[in-house]
């Protein structure tokens, strides 16, 4: 009888030091504040002990058993979400099973320019290592068929902007992502509009905010370039805007426009062809396309660089040669 007790207290001991070890773990960090992150991922269909399997193969000093006992604990086990994770230093178990309970993904980001050419926003995408590439292999008219866009052309359709995602995501979640806040900001923008304004339909004041985009770096010049492109439509003058020569010669651009280049006739070629080119040039940002849609009430028919960021205006042909005789010869 008395060794029954004896057995009974070790237990008992033993029961209250296990149970406070298993407190203790559970409010310690898994790794020092001063080491790296991991990363790990939860495939899906995973039970708490799979995952716990999981997270310990990924290289986080973690014992399987005690995760498991401490999801089932918390009452989490149930909980957890798949996908790609990062323990971050510091993170106590407890945090641990939170952050997967609540779905807290590892976050990646990318910065789409303003400007830049769909070309451009391809070869970035393509090239971010946290994304899975779905759409690598596609056309830009297959992708635009896979975004479900009314759209053919994809040029000048994506909103340059950071876009925040969990690791592992699929690129096409960034392309239906930019494509549809373009459309959203295009709508927002052309329900303002001066009505006198010389476009069709919105997507010609996409391609106008385009080649807004590329003409200047001041956002302060933006709605007096527009003004300046919409007085030359409104009388049916030739917009002669180098970016939309560049944009036609493609990957035979080598950083100079030469007076051939001006010369020799494409679709883009707005020095041989009257209005807009048949698509947008660039991927305009918001500010482009407030500026395409509420320009600057001007007579300017003209301007030039002054070759320090900022450009002169002129309302004639013979102001605007002076000018060009006094900042670019």
């Amino acid at each position: 009888m008395a060794f029954i007790k004896k057995i009974i207290s070790l237990c008992i001991v033993l029961a209250i030091v296990g149970g406070g070890y298993f407190m203790y773990w559970s409010q310690n960090p898994i790794i020092p504040a001063d080491a790296e992150a991991i990363d790990f991922t939860i495939t899906p269909g995973s039970g708490a002990h799979a995952a716990g399997q999981q997270i310990a193969e990924a290289g986080v000093p973690i014992q399987p058993l005690l995760f498991n006992l401490l999801a089932r604990a918390t009452g989490k086990s149930s909980k957890l979400k798949a996908g790609s994770y990062e323990l971050k230093p510091g993170s106590t178990p407890l945090r641990l099973i939170d952050q997967l309970a609540r779905g807290e993904f590892a976050q990646e980001q990318l910065t789409i320019i303003e400007g830049w050419n769909f070309r451009q926003m391809r070869a970035a995408i393509a090239a971010h290592k946290g994304l899975k590439h779905d759409t690598v292999a596609l056309s830009d008219t297959e992708l635009m068929t896979a975004i479900d866009a009314d759209y053919k052309q994809a040029e000048g359709l994506f909103f340059p902007d950071t876009y925040l995602f969990a690791k592992g995501s699929s690129d096409l979640q960034i392309y239906k992502q930019a494509h549809a806040i373009m459309l959203t900001r295009l709508a927002d923008a052309w329900a303002k509009r001066d009505p006198s304004l010389p476009y069709k339909n919105p997507y010609e004041a996409l391609t106008m905010a385009s080649i807004v985009e590329k003409e200047t770096g001041q956002k302060s010049e933006r709605a007096m370039i527009a003004g300046v492109f919409v007085n030359r439509l409104k009388l049916g003058m030739l917009l002669q805007t180098d970016p939309t020569v560049i944009y036609g010669m493609g990957l035979k651009y080598d950083g100079k426009i030469r007076k051939k280049d001006l010369e020799t006739d494409t679709p883009y070629n707005t020095y041989t062809r009257a209005g807009l080119p048949p698509t947008p040039i660039a991927l305009p940002g918001v500010q482009s396309l407030m500026a395409a849609l509420s320009p600057a009430k001007t007579a300017a028919l003209y301007f030039v660089s002054k070759g320090n960021g900022t450009s002169q205006f002129s309302d004639n042909l013979n102001d605007h040669n002076r000018a060009v005789n006094q900042y670019q010869r």
